[in-house]
């Protein structure tokens, strides 16, 4: 993953916890790193480590981490940093949910080495729709329901989303229902 994630979840900690929180979970995750360059991929595991270790120091649970994470990405960082990347998929959470297919390949613009998951959408109505998530990464369905709930967020529409299929019980990909 690019440095932003890290970079992303180091503010996370340290606006919520503290400077001293930090340096605690990245001596738990055994990080050794000063500090991450936003443009710059990191290998998958440091990344998993920090979640991890965040779940220990914190004394929750690596689901919550991540969930937590998914909305502070779109809410915080991705609001402030890629803010126009963000009004380019529409004025309703339906309108950007319904252009999730396309965000990363705009994304891919700034950061030409990603591996983005893909996302499809499904039985769109009025009030739901359907996103299929495929990812060669394992374990990151949690951060894709706060990623979703950020996005409810984001366009003042409360959710309510629901995990239809899972890897984790054989399926090929995650399916998550947003109604609203």
């Amino acid at each position: 993953m690019y440095g932003i994630v890290n970079k992303s979840i180091e503010e996370l900690i340290t606006s919520n916890y503290g400077q001293e929180t930090w340096e605690a979970i990245k001596e738990k995750g055994d990080i050794d790193i000063d500090f991450f360059l936003a443009n710059e991929p990191y290998d998958d595991e440091i990344t998993f480590k920090l979640a991890g270790a965040a779940a220990e120091v914190l004394g929750i649970t690596v689901k919550d981490v991540l969930f937590v994470f998914g909305e502070f990405w779109i809410l915080k960082t991705c609001k402030e940093k890629y803010g126009s990347l963000l009004e380019t998929g529409g004025y309703t959470l339906k309108d950007f949910l319904v252009n999730l297919p396309t965000f990363h390949n705009r994304v891919m613009l700034v950061y030409p080495l990603l591996t983005p998951p893909e996302f499809t959408v499904a039985n769109a109505t009025d009030n739901s729709i359907e996103i299929n998530y495929f990812s060669v990464r394992k374990g990151l369905q949690d951060f894709v329901f706060g990623l979703l709930s950020g996005l409810g967020k984001l366009y003042n529409t409360p959710t309510e989303i629901t995990l239809l299929k899972s890897r984790a019980e054989g399926n090929s990909h995650e399916v998550f229902k947003v109604s609203w």
